[in-house]
């Protein structure tokens, strides 16, 4: 598998509400190493074991966006956000709404000699101009979602930027890593698990963690990569490998297993230090039912939430790795 022409294809793709197009690309993927099936924007592929343990493997696929709630009779939209949007990268930036046909559109940026440089704490002020007018409404209805309009590309070295890098980089990395064991005697089931709606509340992690009732779990997610305004005690470094969680509600063994299985084969990693919830899906799957022991492991990323997310795809690289030898070796079982 060409991991970055994959990570690509989903990044360029879109996964948000009704619109599954991403998930579909997984889907078709993991059908090639895995029995998969998919529920809405959920996709579910399971590569059995030799015993009836379950190991669940999880990465959501939606991304962040908008949702149309006014159309004025310039053309001229209001959204509300779907997810946590950076409202100081909006201005300017190119979208694309989806109505009865695909518009694009721009986030209207007033100039700063008018005063245009500010900080907004309110997305209803800020305008999406479909250079419509009037037609606007023939093509474009109150509740359409809306996307950021942007390509992946390449950067310096092995480091690329796109949009939804948050979190098509896990998807990515566990379709990799669903190649590499796909001929590989496993000392238990794998079930691969790519959930919709993370960015809104984890709702498909709960739903798919209760359906799978696996007996353990490891989320794979991004987090804070380093950059000038970012406090270090707060971030991973980008290019720094696997960021192996540790919280009160993620279960010790598992993270220790990680870490050590790192340091055994000079694997480079580093640890996220958080003091309760993790802001993942692995909030929700460690409660599923009567308890699900959960590790997380993250990628790290640049410019969260934005169309220009930064990864580097030796993390994607180093997280499958660890993952790969983690589970040939028993994991926590």
């Amino acid at each position: 598998m060409d991991i970055k022409e994959i990570l690509f294809k989903l990044s360029d793709a879109v996964s948000i509400g009704n619109i599954t197009d991403a998930s579909q690309i997984a889907f078709e993927e993991l059908s090639k190493y895995a029995k998969t099936l998919q529920n809405g924007i959920n996709v579910i592929g399971e590569i059995k074991g030799e015993s009836d343990y379950t190991l669940m493997l999880e990465a959501h696929i939606d991304e962040v966006g908008f949702v149309v709630t006014d159309i004025d009779e310039d053309g001229f939209l209001t959204v509300k956000n779907c997810g946590g949007i950076d409202l100081r990268a909006l201005p300017s930036r190119t979208v694309v709404i989806h109505g009865k046909e695909k518009v694009t559109g721009v986030f209207c940026a007033t100039p700063p000699h008018l005063g245009g440089v500010k900080e907004y704490d309110d997305i209803s002020v800020l305008k999406i101009d479909t250079l419509l007018g009037e037609k606007a409404k023939d093509i474009i209805a109150v509740g359409d979602l809306v996307t950021f309009n942007q390509k992946a590309v390449d950067l310096r070295g092995s480091r690329v930027t796109g949009k939804s890098l948050d979190n098509r980089a896990g998807v990515a990395c566990l379709l990799l890593l669903a190649e590499k064991l796909s001929d590989k005697k496993l000392p238990f089931n794998v079930v691969f698990a790519f959930t919709d709606a993370e960015e809104l509340g984890c709702r498909g992690a709960k739903t798919a963690a209760f359906s799978i009732s696996p007996d353990e779990a490891i989320v794979l997610d991004v987090s804070f990569a380093d950059a000038p305004d970012v406090p270090n005690n707060d971030c991973g470094k980008l290019s720094g490998g696997a960021m192996i969680g540790m919280s009160p509600i993620l279960d010790k063994g598992i993270s220790k297993t990680l870490i050590s299985i790192a340091k055994e084969n000079n694997m480079p990693y580093q640890t996220e230090v958080m003091g309760g919830r993790t802001g993942t899906n692995s909030d929700v799957i460690s409660i599923s039912k009567s308890g699900v022991k959960t590790g997380l492991v993250s990628i790290p990323l640049r410019n969260m939430h934005t169309d220009v997310e930064i990864i580097d795809i030796k993390d994607i690289e180093s997280v499958c790795d660890l993952l790969f030898k983690c589970i040939l070796k028993g994991g926590n079982a």
